[in-house]
């Protein structure tokens, strides 16, 4: 408990003080339980690369600034590099490499192979993750809406206009 009184969760509840060393974390990520022992300080980008080996999700910036690093926590999108490994226990994580179902890619995964909505690839997986959250928002009606949506993640590449062509391929189906 600190002086101003006990950590609250977003939700009320009173987190317990862990840390500063390695604790021990139960993460959920594409459907599978992992418990790591780690440092509260960890971000979940260094979780998901660096202790589970799921590199999908890039480390552009490391300041929340790019994009790369999307992940969804209970379906929402979030930046793995700004989010702490230890505030996502008890939350269903989902990074690029659980889309796929059965060894089948996800619709979204082979619009952007059809519409070539990349270059060097390395935005890729986030710009996936954020191109699947705003259809399932409702933020895909027309390509401003969709330029506005996805603006938090950046393509070096400019592959902009194949992006929204993989967008508006799979807002067409659905």
């Amino acid at each position: 408990m600190s002086a101003r009184g006990p950590a609250l969760t977003e939700r009320g509840a009173v987190l317990e003080e862990r840390g500063p060393g390695p604790v021990r974390v139960r993460l959920s990520i594409n459907g599978t339980e992992h418990t790591l022992d780690i440092e509260p300080r960890v971000s979940l980008l260094d979780a998901l690369r660096e202790r589970l080996d799921l590199t999908g999700a890039k480390k552009g910036c490391d300041q929340g600034a790019c994009g790369a690093c999307t992940v969804w926590a209970d379906g929402r999108r979030v930046l793995a590099c700004l989010t702490l490994a230890v505030t996502c226990e008890g939350r269903e994580v989902t990074t690029v490499e659980g889309l796929a179902e059965e060894g089948e890619l996800h619709e979204m995964q082979r619009a952007f192979i059809a519409e070539d909505a990349f270059q060097c690839g390395f935005c890729t997986p986030g710009q996936i993750m954020s191109a699947v959250a705003l259809i399932g928002e409702g933020h895909a009606g027309d390509d401003a809406e969709i330029k506005e949506w996805m603006s938090g993640n950046i393509c070096r590449c400019a592959a902009y206009p194949n992006i929204r062509a993989a967008v508006r391929a799979v807002r067409d189906r659905t």
